[in-house]
This record gives structure tokens, sequence and C-alpha cells, in this order.
């Protein structure tokens, strides 16, 4: 099958998905939530969220300023909270460099944003490509693991390499930024509902 097919298999099925900018209040959410989630679920994810914003209203000049334990303290909920609290600090001394301008950021030429994220220490490329996308409005494709098993399931087996698998998808089909979120959206929403192959196919393709 075709990747514009899927996208489009896909869109006529499932619509407008709810997603971030349904409930994020500061693009700042966006990046932590990116980091935070790594090896988690997002239900570890909202505590520590709310810590950061009850705390610090998602300020990313007062949470730079914490300890790198008092951080820590604040998004244990999230898991690998040693690790994670050293990339939030990472992404923030180098978004520093910008004066936290997210605009200045997302100015950026594309490439070089994602050059400048991916150099970063835990910022891998599944992670700078959702903060280009939902925080920098740099959208694309994200090639995770419930979009490799999807593509798989809809007869277009995804090269197993990241970097490969993205370009491929980028190549194959032209849409806006919207259109980019909301693939994703699509993608993650029905690959958390849909478990099996057979139950795939039953929803997407023979119904």
């Amino acid at each position: 099958m075709e990747i514009p097919t899927i996208y489009k298999m896909m869109y006529q099925k499932m619509g407008k998905q709810p997603w971030l900018e349904e409930w994020q209040e500061s693009p700042w959410e966006v990046v932590y939530g990116g980091i935070l989630v790594q090896n988690t679920s997002w239900v570890n994810v909202a505590p520590s969220l709310m810590n950061l914003k009850n705390n610090f209203n998602f300020d990313p000049h007062r949470i730079l300023r914490l300890s790198n334990e008092a951080l820590q303290i604040q998004i244990r909920p999230s898991g690998f909270y040693t690790r994670k609290s050293q990339t939030i600090q990472n992404v923030l001394t180098w978004a520093q460099k910008y004066q936290f301008s997210i605009e200045k950021i997302g100015a950026l030429p594309t490439l070089r944003l994602r050059k400048e994220l991916l150099a970063l220490v835990g910022i891998g490329p599944e992670t700078a490509d959702y903060l280009m996308m939902y925080a920098f409005d740099h959208a694309g494709f994200i090639a995770d693991k419930y979009s490799q098993r999807i593509f798989e399931w809809m007869g277009h087996a995804l090269p197993s390499k990241y970097e490969q698998a993205k370009k491929e998808v980028e190549a194959a089909i032209n849409l806006t930024d919207e259109e980019w979120k909301n693939f994703h959206a699509m993608i993650v929403n029905s690959g958390k509902e849909i478990k099996t192959k057979e139950e795939f196919v039953n929803e997407y393709i023979n119904s």
C-alpha cells in the first residue's frame, strides 16, 4: 500500500484528532513532556508536568536555575529522573542562547534546528522530531514504534533505521504542518488502542 493511501485511509476513518493543542498551556510544557515521556507512559508524565506547572509555571528561567537534585524531585514520578533532569537542563542551557524565545528557535532553518537538538545529550531523533513539530512548528514524520508497526500492518514495511524511515515517508507525501501533526496523532492514538494486526485490518481496511 502506498504511503499517501495509508494517510488517506486513516484520515477517512479517524479525522482530526485531539492532541497537544487541546491541552498544552505553553510550548515549554511540550518540551518537558517530550523528554519526560521517554521510556514511560503519559500517566507517569502528568504528575511531573503538574509539579513543573504549579511550582514554576513551566518558566525555563526558573527551572534552569534549579539544581539537578531539586529538579529530580519535581520529575520523579516519570522515572529515570536522574537522566531526564540532566536532559532538561541540557535543552534549557541550549535554549538560553536564544533567550528562551520559542519564536527565535522556531525561526531557525529546519536542518540547523534538528542538528542542534541532536547534538544535545539525551535527545535522540524521535524526541528531536517531536519537539520540532509540537514546540517549534517544524513538522515532519516521526518514525516511532507505532509508525513502524502500523505501516507494516498496512502492507508497507518501513526501513528499520529511523532516519531512513523518516526520509522515505517525507519523500512520498506532501503534508502541511497541521496534517503532519495530525498524522502522528492518528498513528499514536490508533496504536494505543489496537494491539494486533487482525484488529487493525478489520478496523481500517475491511470496515
